[in-house]
């Protein structure tokens, strides 16, 4: 308990961790979703989440080969964490601006530039891929 206390909150190993899945609103409470499915982002990334806490300025790093425990798939978009500075050394809070930084990240993802344009691009390419598959079910006679 000694050297725990003896710890600066400023330290690296003092910053909070944020999933994906955290925000995820495909993922259950269960499967490791912390804030309502109404809040919630479809499948966010680590990125995404570290480019919204270091536009405020929070004090940011991105460890990209982590990945949560509960997470099934072990595809790239799935990895990474972001950790967070949320005090100051001396115990204060560093933004006090918002109640719960995932929700305000969660708020803040659909607004990006990334998301926006993937938006756009996203629903051609879906339109374009459901014509080639037409015919694949059906039985020939």
């Amino acid at each position: 308990m000694a050297c725990a206390a003896a710890r600066s909150p400023a330290d690296q190993d003092r910053f909070i961790c944020i999933y994906p899945a955290y925000l995820n609103n495909k993922k259950t409470i269960a499967e490791g979703r912390r804030i309502p499915i109404s809040k919630a982002v479809e499948n966010p990334t680590a990125t995404e989440i570290q480019d919204v806490c270091s536009a405020v300025g929070l004090n940011v790093f991105l460890e990209k080969n982590k990945m949560y425990s509960r997470e099934w798939n072990r595809d790239v978009q799935y990895r990474g964490r972001v950790r967070v500075q949320l005090k100051q050394e001396d115990g204060s809070l560093c933004l006090v601006q918002f109640p719960s930084l995932m929700l305000y990240a969660a708020e803040m993802i659909p607004k990006l530039k990334t998301r926006t344009q993937k938006t756009g691009g996203a629903d051609q390419s879906l339109q374009q891929g459901e014509g080639s598959k037409k015919g694949k079910g059906k039985k020939k006679k």
